[in-house]
Order: C-alpha cells, then sequence, then structure tokens
C-alpha cells in the first residue's frame, strides 16, 4: 500500500550568486592555507629541522594544499587513472591535514601546561619533542585508520522489540545499509562485497537509507549495478541520502529503482507474513526539499493511510528527521548519516548537528537506530567508529519493553 498524497509546493532555495560562492571559497581557501602555516611553523620551522629537511617539509605542506582543490576538481574529469591519484591524493592528505592538526593543537595546549610548571624544556628542544610526538601518533594512528576503513565491515546485530508486532513477524530480520558512498575510492568490486555480505545474512527485508553514491548516474551506473542482486523476501527498500542530491536526486531513485529496488518516496509499503502485517515507510532526505519542491521530507505524507494498529518502521537517512516523526505512531526509525563520527575526535562536532551519532537512542519520542555507515566519505579513512552492516531482528514486547544488543 503506497501514500498517494502529493508532495507540498516547497519553495527552493535559491542557489548563491556565482560572486558569492567564489567569496566562500576564497575565505574557505584561504583558511586552509593559514592552517597549513600553522602547521609549518609547529612542526617544520619552531624545530629548526636543519637542511635539507626543512625545505622538504614546506614542499610537502604545499603540495599537500594543493592536492585539496584538486582532489575536488578531479570529480569532474573522465575517469582516468589521473583523476584516481589525484582523488587519492587529495583525500588521503585530507585526513592526515585533520589529525595533524588535532595532535598538534593538542600538543600546543599540554606544552602550554607543562611550561606553567617551570619543568618543560624549552625551545628548540621542546619543539623538536612536540613535533616527534605528533609524528609518532599520527603516523600509527592514519594506518589503522585506513586499515579499518577498508576492511569489510563489522555486523552489528540489535534486537528490538516492537509493541503490537503479530507472532508471524516476530523474528523479522531486517538488514540496513547506509552511507555506502560508491564513487572515486569505492567502486564495483567494494559493492559486490557488500551485497555478498548481506545475502549470506538471509534477511527478510532490506533497507538501503541513503548517501548510496558520490557521483552522476552515467559514471556510476556500473559500479552500483551489484545492488540488484540483493535478496530479501518481504523486500528491499531505499531512501535518498544528502550527496544523492549533489549528483541528481531524481536520476539515481529512477536508477534505483531500475536495478529492483524499492524507492520509498514520502511513501509506504504493507509487508505481510504469516498473517503478521508491518508498515515500512521511507522519505526523501531533508536536503532534497531545498533541491527539489518534489523531494521534501514529509513524514506525514509518507504514512497517510498507513493501516492503524499494524507496526511503523520509517527509513530516513538522518536521525533528526525524528523531530518531524514524533506523534505519528513510528515504532522504529532507520538512518544514517554520522558515520559514527568516521574520524576521532571530529564525532563531537557531529552531534551539534544530529541528535544522536550511533545505535540506538529514542528521539522526540522515537526509538532510531543510528548506522555508521558501511563505506566512508571523503577521506579513505575511519579512526574509531567502524563500517557497519546491521541486522536488526523484530521481535514482539509488551509496552515499555526496551532493546537488546547481541
Amino acid at each position: 500500500m503506497q501514500a498517494s498524497s502529493p508532495s507540498p509546493a516547497a519553495r527552493t532555495q535559491a542557489p548563491p550568486v556565482p560572486g558569492t560562492m567564489l567569496l566562500m571559497l576564497l575565505v574557505m581557501l584561504g583558511l586552509v592555507a593559514g592552517l597549513h602555516v600553522y602547521l609549518g611553523l609547529r612542526l617544520i620551522a619552531a624545530p629548526a629541522l636543519p637542511a635539507p629537511w626543512g625545505a622538504l617539509g614546506w614542499t610537502a605542506l604545499a603540495l599537500g594544499f594543493f592536492s585539496l582543490p584538486a582532489a575536488m576538481a578531479s570529480t569532474r574529469m573522465r575517469s582516468s587513472w589521473v583523476e584516481q591519484v589525484l582523488h587519492w591524493g587529495g583525500m588521503l592528505w585530507m585526513g592526515a591535514f585533520g589529525l595533524l592538526l588535532v595532535a598538534t593543537a593538542a600538543g600546543d595546549v599540554v606544552g602550554w601546561v607543562w611550561h606553567l610548571t617551570g619543568t618543560a624544556p624549552e625551545g628548540v628542544a621542546w619543539a623538536r619533542l612536540e613535533a616527534l610526538a605528533v609524528v609518532g601518533v599520527v603516523v600509527p594512528a592514519l594506518a589503522i585508520a585506513f586499515r579499518t576503513a577498508r576492511a569489510p565491515a563489522r555486523v552489528e546485530r540489535v534486537t528490538v522489540p516492537v509493541v503490537g508486532l503479530g507472532e508471524g513477524l516476530s523474528g523479522l530480520r531486517v538488514v540496513q545499509l547506509s552511507d555506502i558512498h560508491i564513487g572515486p575510492t569505492l567502486d564495483r568490486r567494494f559493492m559486490r562485497r557488500v551485497v555478498a555480505q548481506v545475502n549470506a545474512l538471509q534477511p527478510d527485508l532490506v533497507a538501503v537509507t541513503g548517501d548510496l553514491v558520490d557521483g552522476s548516474v552515467a559514471r556510476l551506473r556500473d559500479e552500483v549495478a551489484p545492488l540488484a542482486d540483493l535478496e530479501a523476501p518481504l523486500g528491499v527498500y531505499y531512501v535518498t541520502g544528502n550527496h544523492e542530491y549533489y549528483h541528481g536526486g531524481a536520476a539515481w531513485s529512477a536508477e534505483v529503482a531500475r536495478l529492483g529496488l524499492t524507492v520509498l518516496h514520502n511513501s509506504h509499503r504493507v509487508v505481510e507474513r504469516g498473517g503478521a502485517r508491518l508498515t515500512v515507510a521511507g522519505v526523501p532526505d531533508l536536503e532534497g526539499g531545498r533541491m527539489d519542491a518534489e523531494h521534501a521530507c514529509r513524514p506525514d505524507v509518507a504514512l497517510a493511510g498507513a493501516p492503524e494498529g499494524v507496526p511503523r518502521l520509517l527509513l530516513a537517512h538522518q536521525p533528526r528527521v525524528a523531530l518531524r516523526a514524533g506523534g505519528l505512531g513510528v515504532d522504529l526509525q532507520l538512518s544514517g548519516h554520522t558515520h559514527g563520527g568516521q574520524l576521532f575526535p571530529f564525532m563531537a562536532f557531529v552531534k551539534l548537528q544530529q541528535p544522536v551519532i550511533q545505535g540506538l537512542a529514542t528521539v522526540a519520542g522515537v526509538r532510531v537506530y543510528t548506522h555508521r555507515g558501511t563505506g566512508y566519505w571523503g577521506p579513505p579513512l575511519r579512526l574509531g567508529p567502524s563500517p557497519e552492516i546491521a541486522e536488526l531482528t523484530l521481535v514482539r514486547a509488551s509496552p515499555g519493553a526496551s532493546s537488546s544488543k547481541n
């Protein structure tokens, strides 16, 4: 069953004028350049590295800085080894730059506190100790983060009691994928591996909760094609994430539907097994309405006409959609978007935008499971949160029952 109410004629925000965009770009590049200079002053100039190491260090920093815009520009190239080199180089440096910046700033704070005690080494001696400590922390952290990001996703098994779930659906296994981010550094081989992992779990239902790609349909059609091989007797469902809208949200919805997945666009289906029913609803990402009025995120429209007394599962890319879903009788919302923070310690900033970073939580009275992401965005690095495939088992429950992680 599908809700047929049309999306409202929401106004799409006008994009910034070219002059404003250019100014914003120049300000951002200036800030990033300044932070590179800060790293150079703290890690190269202050330790007074002897020739030729000082010059080599500044050269490496300059190349690192220019690799960032080069990586962004490479996404407009036709697929080639040049694009791969530029993108991989820029994204690896983006991750390394972030970690170096945090470690150096932390070292400066430690040094300031230590110097207050009057026992810290002074001048070049302290600068060399700090630089050595920063490199000694960041280099192994990068190696660990790269290995974690590229490793097979970890299966997270969670049991969720659902009030009113019929006996026929008790034990229903929902496997969730999110934030796969097929693009310049994650390709068809990665997609095949993920599909094989999911099918090996023999799910009853599969949910793909957005940010499937980082690129256009024309560029990535073949790379996402293995999605067609996902198998689940009660269906494979998909909702858009914000990244689809950077490359054509409507086009990607059409392509995913062509592959055989059910695209839930402010709509729902009712699945049934053994006489028991479950409403599966889905909404476009919150960014959708800003770019296309027909893609406004409307949980109320998605659930319009859904049968009363039947448990409701909502697929929504961002956890904060729960703030709109409160009062609609949603029993469980499946979301992603946060990547679990992806790189320590940047998860602290994610919390400023989303009510939950990972795992099961209650938001505005709605239970939300926030997926850490199956792939990664940007730097091919994960420091802390590992990639995930979630297997959520829905069981019958009485009012007041809680959920547990196996």
